[in-house]
């Protein structure tokens, strides 16, 4: 199983305080993984180093194979867009705008023209269950399809890892339940997913839980075994 990503020795300070400190951590291609910690663990930085909206202080952090401190921003820009998708605990819709729009505005710096687009967020959207709600608005929406359609919009222009920042933490628990059976399925189709949580019903229930505590890994199950 190749790495998607791999950090060694990743530290990051912000000012006097330490949020990572030497984290060594190997996720493999099609892998299902959670990352479990308290607030203020160090997992929300851990995700921002790892989808490259941060760069760490020290280490190395390869990601896709590359190693991001030898990109320049653009190419991080890149890389970003066309390896790494994000779902976060606010759904972050554009208000007003059909679900099939607000999926395919994903791809708008893809080079793909609008028919491409609306097609591919169309299939994206059916893809998460929400075939029948294409034209629907996000107020139109419950809180769990909301969730769905960021998701839509993250994976529809395929990228091998995804990453979820707390994905359930806004829903109750059968959306919650609904949007994790839609995580499973993405990663049983191939896409190498991560989810963060401070969950740790939600963590211990996927195939590898890394928990994280003041900053530094306490506990990977993979390394355990």
């Amino acid at each position: 199983m190749s790495p998607v990503v791999e950090l060694a020795g990743v530290s990051k300070l912000y000012g006097d305080v330490v949020a990572l400190r030497d984290v060594d951590l190997v996720i493999g291609r099609g892998e299902l993984v959670g990352v479990v910690g308290p607030s203020g663990s160090g997992k929300s930085t851990l995700l921002n180093i790892v989808g490259t909206l941060s760069r760490a202080g020290s280490g190395t952090v390869r990601v896709g194979g590359h190693d991001v401190s030898e990109l320049s921003d653009g190419e991080l820009s890149a890389l970003r867009g066309g390896t790494i998708g994000f779902v976060f605990q606010q759904f972050h819709l554009a208000a007003g705008v059909p679900a099939v729009d607000n999926v395919a505005d994903g791809l708008l710096y893809s080079g793909r023209r609008r028919p491409e687009r609306i097609r591919l967020a169309t299939e994206a959207l059916r893809s998460v269950g929400l075939g029948h709600r294409l034209g629907h608005r996000p107020h139109e929406l419950s809180g769990g399809e909301k969730q769905r359609v960021a998701i839509a919009r993250a994976v529809v222009g395929d990228p091998p890892l995804l990453l979820a920042d707390e994905p359930t933490g806004a829903l109750d628990s059968a959306s919650g339940a609904v949007v994790m059976d839609v995580l499973r399925d993405l990663n049983a189709a191939g896409t190498t997913v991560v989810i963060i949580t401070h969950d740790h019903e939600i963590a211990g229930s996927l195939p590898r839980s890394v928990r994280i505590r003041d900053g530094r890994i306490a506990h990977d199950t993979l390394v355990a075994s």
